[in-house]
């Protein structure tokens, strides 16, 4: 079973609506599809999407690092040595976890397509799974229409984009909870744009009013850790690392040090499953719930992120929703509303090209 070639293709995907953040508003999405190709026919498939301002990965240095020292280290590789395959990518380079990621999900592909079962088979579980549906920044009229329509679509787990303007951040959860039904629950994503004071004023505020908020996602700068700590400390909503998380090793420092109370795991931040089921581990041995979210990203690599949710047995809260943004329909996984159904094919459960 070795592999005899890792192709790389890219494509362009538009959104159906504009995604507004505090950080950007995104048209479209750049996906870069790559395929391991084994001598015995199979072939395991994996994607990455670009997201320079989270990552510092864009679309020509996924592609670079997939054609270079990745294929390298690949190419002629005996796939019956499993482990090594994975643990050559995470090690032929510095960074480039996107790219990573892409190439970690394809070997998991490939090889759960030769056993011939599921990738969340191979993991050992498969819980249900119910995702958020993401609210965009935008005017409190709209955030609350859009808030309405995603009820009304089957979705009681809201993520609600804030983080422009306090006061008007404020307008916009009371505008969106006076919208939905009072057992909708709001989970609130700053993206880094408060300071640490700043985040405790606002959140105690909201606090105060009572308006179903579950947990606030990265408050302040992805590299202010303390300034992490600080806003954990001083308010009763449990705050999530999100931008501050990328590997294992700040996981154990997250989680040890108490600098948050939650975290979401991304595998364009981490690398791919197998650095991701370390971080979720050491989070469930030091008490710490956590997340599996995923940026605005194909349907290829969410599934595979699915999958993985679905067999840890830490991973509690989904913010998975990305594919329903776009132009494009998924094989690799369904909704049902805010339910998200994993297919029984083999893998990820691509179908594989002819």
């Amino acid at each position: 079973m070795i592999i005899k070639d890792v192709q790389v293709h890219y494509r362009n995907i538009p959104l159906l609506v504009p995604f507004k953040t505090a950080l950007r508003t995104a048209n479209d999405i750049d996906s870069v599809d790559v395929n391991v190709i084994l001598d015995n026919g199979i072939i395991g498939m994996g994607a990455a999407a670009p997201a320079v301002a989270i990552t510092g990965d864009s679309t020509e240095s996924i592609m670079s690092a997939l054609l270079g020292p990745i294929k390298g280290v690949l190419v002629g590789h005996d796939l019956n040595d499993f482990q090594t395959a994975l643990k050559k990518v995470q090690l032929c380079c510095i960074g480039n976890t996107s790219a990573k990621a892409a190439a970690n999900m394809a070997l998991y592909d490939a090889y759960c397509k030769w056993l011939n079962i599921p990738l969340y088979a191979y993991l050992g579980g498969r819980k249900n799974l119910q995702t958020s549906m993401t609210i965009g920044v935008d005017t409190p009229e709209k955030m609350a229409w859009d808030a309405e329509k995603s009820v009304e679509a089957g979705f009681h787990l809201l993520k609600i984009k804030v983080g422009t303007h306090p006061e008007l951040d404020i307008n916009r959860i009371e505008a969106i909870r006076r919208a939905v039904p009072p057992d909708t629950k709001f989970r609130l994503d700053a993206n880094q744009a408060w300071e640490p004071k700043q985040a405790v004023q606002i959140l105690r505020e909201l606090e105060k009013r009572k308006l179903g908020i579950e947990f606030v996602e990265q408050p302040v700068s992805a590299h202010d850790w303390e300034g992490l700590k600080y806003v954990t400390e001083r308010t009763c909503l449990p705050v999530m690392a999100d931008e501050s998380l990328f590997t294992a090793k700040d996981a154990l420092k997250l989680v040890s040090g108490r600098y948050v109370d939650l975290i979401n795991i991304k595998l364009m931040k981490c690398g791919g499953i197998t650095e991701a089921w370390k971080i979720a581990g050491i989070a469930e041995a030091n008490g710490v719930k956590c997340m599996v979210g995923s940026m605005m990203e194909p349907s290829l690599s969410v599934a595979a992120a699915a999958h993985f949710a679905a067999a840890h047995p830490n991973v509690y809260y989904l913010d998975l929703d990305a594919p329903l943004w776009l132009s494009e329909e998924p094989d690799h996984l369904t909704y049902d509303g805010e339910n998200v159904l994993l297919p029984g094919r083999p893998g990820i459960g691509v179908v594989q090209p002819v």
